[in-house]
């Protein structure tokens, strides 16, 4: 079996295409269900997030796995399979591991280096832990993902690199100003409980606000963050819940507005906002400038040769590289600013006629991909980079070894059962030997099978987890002539033990 990876994020998709193809809690485990029940995969996990959307699986066709993998996307996405095969990329075994190590060190993030990327990395193994769907190797892979993204942040200064989507969105809408200052006194409205907004109501307390106002759709989560905002050492702001058939009322009185739920419709209409304000939408032209992520051509192009009609095709024919897309993107209102808006949803949850209306300021997942292309990158991320690599190694060795394992304990099984055998056997020819005579001609025989099965396991150990080693357990398995059921029942047993997994 082996690792494969389909996703689109920012890097190869403009935001159009990931507001569409974002995917519900639901559709998530939707998709891990019926990925598993597909022929070519074993273990399945998604990493969905506002920037990416990634169906990782365990599988024993190549071809076959980027076919079905790549389909499922499209169904639960609802994006028809020829619109969305431009913007997938495809990883493959190490590439796949490298990819995923890169992206929880955050160097594959819309703002390079922040750090709430492991808390969703996290989610989406608990999420396959808990629809049984990650196995041996995804509970592997997630876990050494979660402890590279640690040791890069601690080990590096990559946290200087870049920062949260919250405290990048901020200094977007400060325009050049200190944020702090900015906002220095402000009335904040977050709407959403969830990780992102909890953040952003966080972020808003720390930067100096006067006033955080929390709707959520279930009141109760909503409180419980007003409670964590009022607990804060670091910050004296007001904090108060408010139901979410409130918003518009807080809408007159807010200065700046966080958005990040889970809908799927939009949340703020432009007309709602344009009603909060107490005037209407202006006709701001529109102006035509380049996308902000064009496909990577490598990726993109070998997949639309392998994926071709849903059937494997040589990546030989892979078509050339598409020129840079253009999309039409509207100009911001101009004047003082009364209501800065902030959307971080996916779908998005502002409507993106809110920069018609005179005095709003509206940022969202797309200015902010705009903004982050040119964001200079840290020293520290050649650091972080050679970690993944050095990582990738690692992994790539620890899993071949285990992957001789259980053909290992397999021989040892069989080796003491002949010991065993062999014994019982004696003790019917010479049925007058005392128990410690008996006791020591069964050790001596034990010392014997172990010393001659010693050297060839740790070495056979050895060679597994080099580069190409994995037919030293198809080897060690015909030259012992071990059932391969009794290794497949020892890696069964391995793969239920309770405490595997755990950090």
């Amino acid at each position: 079996m082996s690792l494969l990876v389909v996703g689109l994020s920012h890097r190869s998709a403009p935001v159009s295409v990931l507001e569409r193809a974002s995917l519900a809690v639901e559709t998530q485990a939707k998709l891990l269900q019926d990925t598993l029940a597909a022929e070519p995969a074993t273990e399945a996990a998604v990493l969905a997030t506002c920037n990416r959307i990634e169906l990782y699986a365990d599988v024993d066709k190549f071809h076959a796995g980027v076919a079905e993998l790549s389909t499922l996307l499209a169904q639960h996405s609802g994006v028809g399979l020829d619109e969305l095969t431009p913007y997938l990329y495809v990883h493959y075994e190490d590439r796949a591991v490298h990819h995923l190590f890169s992206v929880a060190c955050g160097l594959d993030s819309m703002v390079v280096g922040e750090g709430q990327i492991l808390g969703q990395i996290k989610d989406a193994l608990a999420r396959g832990q808990e629809l049984h769907t990650a196995g041996r190797l995804l509970n592997d892979l997630f876990q050494q993902a979660l402890r590279v993204g640690k040791r890069a942040h601690s080990e590096t200064g990559i946290d200087r690199a870049g920062q949260s989507l919250v405290t990048f969105g901020l200094q977007q809408l400060a325009a050049g100003a200190d944020p702090a200052l900015w906002a220095g006194g402000k009335r904040a409205l977050v709407i959403g409980a969830g990780s992102m907004s909890s953040l952003a109501a966080a972020t808003l307390a720390r930067t100096g606000v006067a006033e955080v106002v929390v709707a959520n759709r279930t009141r109760a989560r909503a409180d419980r963050l007003v409670e964590i905002l009022q607990q804060g050492d670091d910050t004296a702001v007001r904090a108060r819940a408010v139901e979410m058939s409130a918003v518009s009322d807080e809408l007159t009185r807010a200065d700046i507005v966080v958005s990040c739920t889970g809908a799927t419709g939009l949340v703020l209409t432009a007309d709602a906002l344009a009603d909060a304000l107490g005037t209407t939408l202006d006709a701001v032209p529109e102006q035509p400038r380049p996308a902000s992520v064009t496909p990577a051509p490598d990726d993109v192009d070998q997949h639309a040769a392998w994926v071709e009609n849903g059937t494997a095709a040589s990546a030989a024919q892979a078509a050339p590289a598409a020129a840079p897309r253009r999309v039409t993107v509207p100009a911001q209102s101009t004047g003082p600013v009364r209501l800065a808006l902030l959307d971080l949803a996916m779908p998005r949850d502002i409507d993106g006629a809110a920069h018609r209306i005179d005095g709003v300021r509206l940022v969202d997942i797309e200015s902010l991909a705009e903004a982050s292309a040119d964001a200079p990158m840290a020293a520290d991320v050649d650091r972080v980079r050679t970690i993944v690599s050095d990582e990738v190694a690692a992994f790539g060795a620890a899993q071949r070894a285990a992957h001789v394992a259980p053909t290992v304990v397999a021989l040892r099984t069989m080796a003491a059962g002949v010991v065993a055998g062999e014994i019982a056997r004696l003790d019917g020819r010479l049925p007058d030997l005392d128990e410690k005579q008996r006791a020591e001609i069964a050790q001596t025989v034990r010392r014997v099978v172990d010393k001659l099965l010693h050297a060839p396991t740790v070495r056979v150990k050895q060679l597994a987890s080099e580069p190409g080693g994995a037919g030293y357990a198809d080897a060690l398995r015909e030259l012992f002539d071990l059932d391969p059921q009794t290794v497949a029942a020892v890696s069964r047993a391995d793969l239920n033990d309770p405490n595997r997994g755990r950090s």
